[in-house]
């Protein structure tokens, strides 16, 4: 007789720190699209805890490596729908309007997404002192005066070059985006 199967003890806490790892990459933009396709805040809110309660409990269903926000978007979408005809004095919106709003949502996410890794592979071509000065400005927070001040260059030659730089990469942006549409 064989010996039952033994269970990994590490598999439940593996799963749930998964599960944790993905809801916390892509929870702000789960609760964007909640809060884009509901009027009410509060409906929102109660709607998105609903939509994590149900992905959780169905996570083992998820198959790691597709699109986690994909999936939750779907159970999101579906919570709403629920909650619409549960509260049907609340809906104002058809459900046809609102799967219309879902879908433009995600493709302008796609958009957005294709957006900022064209811009990150700009910004990675520029050279190292306007990156430098890019990553002052954006990133540190610095004001003109103090980059100016940082790089030994005037208040003023230095919106110049912030000007030249974001043109830059506006101009090498619309070409990587481009490349990939072509």
């Amino acid at each position: 007789m064989s010996e039952p199967e033994q269970q990994n003890p590490h598999q439940d806490r593996d799963e749930g720190e998964g599960f944790i790892r993905l809801l916390n990459e892509h929870e702000r933009k789960i609760s964007l699209y909640v809060m884009n396709l509901v009027r009410d805040r509060g409906d929102a809110e109660d709607i998105l805890q609903e939509t994590k309660l149900v992905m959780w409990r169905h996570f083992h269903k998820f198959e790691l490596g597709t699109n986690f926000l994909a999936w939750a978007r779907k159970i999101a979408f579906h919570q709403i729908l629920a909650y619409r005809r549960k509260y049907k004095r609340r809906a104002e919106l058809s459900e046809a309007f609102l799967e219309s709003v879902a879908l433009e949502i995600s493709k302008n996410e796609q958009q957005y997404d294709r957006r900022t890794e064209a811009l990150k592979a700009c910004v990675s071509k520029l050279s190292r002192p306007h990156r430098q000065i890019l990553l002052m400005r954006y990133t540190r927070d610095m004001n003109v005066d103090e980059i100016g001040s940082e790089v030994g260059r005037s208040e003023g030659a230095v919106y110049r070059l912030l000007s030249r730089i974001r043109m830059m990469l506006q101009d090498c942006v619309t070409k990587e985006i481009g490349k990939v549409e072509v």
